[in-house]
């Protein structure tokens, strides 16, 4: 039993090196390719509807006997030809699709390829145009989330209908997104809400000064700094800060009646979350449906095209994502792991 108790403390600590060294790569490999990285991009547009379309022959095909797999293939070449005829002029008369995909961060720094695929779709947009948008978010920075907001709101300002389609998640500053759609529907089980602010920080003055360290803080304008993390906090900094949180909720309460005026807002704006049937209820979302649904039944009567603008990432950049990602997964399985050995 020593002998196993021992080989296990040396498999943790041997662990526990292999993590942080990867870490420190990471952020060595993150810090040179900081400030040299480029935000240029590049757009890409794929045809759904054929990808759709094929996948459904490809199954068709995979069901088939030899006999039947001959007279299959024959009757769709002739289709192919007598179709191809006609393709043209059909596609110019069914309205497009753009389906783009937002999955958010506390950050909500993926709007920077949002609104490079917004810009592109306004640009080419044909009246009875649509455009989906598979969202998923818990939120984040107030900031950041007004920005994303704005542009769906582009969108409807140019007259383009809006879907918003939540299959996990769109809560806080990712409903805040989510009701500016002229749409929303969501999976049943999809966490919808959470129409609240919340700020925490932590404060360290005690620790400090038990340790003789006295920390000087200097500001013109009586409310240019209100809490503080090493400081010694006062009531009325902290009655101001309640001030400014209860400021924001006010303006994202008004944010949500805006494109949502049917909804009981003081009654959805407590800050708390709902599943989608019961969101559905509180008329939070419009109709219970997945995204792959919504797809699968708007192919029918438009053509549809995934929009996506990827931001190019030099060699490093990706390099110290790499690290910190398997750092990240290290971490997490060896944390399973110590939850799990005592029992």
């Amino acid at each position: 039993m020593e002998y196993l108790y021992q080989y296990g403390l040396f498999v943790a600590q041997a662990i526990t090196v292999v993590i942080v060294f990867a870490a420190i790569i990471g952020l060595i490999v993150g810090a040179a390719a900081k400030g040299k990285s480029s935000n240029k991009g590049e757009l890409y547009v794929d045809n759904i509807s054929e990808e759709i379309e094929d996948t459904i022959v490809d199954l068709k095909r995979s069901l088939l006997n030899k006999d039947d797999l001959k007279a299959f293939d024959k009757n769709l070449k002739k289709e192919v030809k007598k179709d191809s005829k006609n393709k043209d002029k059909e596609d110019e008369k069914r309205p497009n699709m753009f389906v783009v995909s937002f999955d958010g961060g506390v950050y909500a720094n993926e709007v920077e390829s949002l609104r490079e695929e917004i810009s592109a779709i306004i640009s080419i947009a044909q009246p009875g145009d649509k455009v989906l948008i598979k969202l998923e978010s818990p939120g984040g920075v107030v900031h950041g989330y007004g920005l994303a907001s704005s542009q769906i709101a582009r969108l409807r300002n140019a007259d383009i209908e809006v879907i918003a389609a939540v299959d996990k998640v769109a809560a806080s500053g990712g409903y805040m997104m989510a009701c500016v759609a002229n749409k929303i529907i969501s999976a049943p089980f999809a966490i919808i809400g959470s129409i609240g602010v919340v700020a925490q920080l932590p404060n360290f003055n005690k620790l400090l000064k038990k340790h003789d360290v006295e920390i000087e803080q200097h500001t013109a304008g009586n409310y240019k700094r209100t809490l503080t993390m090493l400081g010694e906090n006062t009531d009325e900094a902290r009655e101001k800060f309640k001030e400014e949180l209860a400021d924001t909720h006010i303006l994202f309460k008004e944010f949500v009646s805006e494109y949502r005026p049917d909804l009981d807002i003081e009654k959805v704006a407590t800050g708390e979350h709902w599943y989608g049937k019961q969101a559905l209820e509180l008329k939070l979302v419009d109709e219970l449906l997945t995204s792959d649904d919504f797809v699968l039944n708007s192919v029918k009567d438009h053509t549809l095209y995934k929009v996506e603008y990827k931001i190019k990432q030099k060699l490093a950049e990706k390099l110290g994502i790499a690290a910190a990602a398997g750092a990240s997964s290290m971490f997490s399985k060896m944390s399973a792991w110590s939850f799990t050995s005592n029992k």
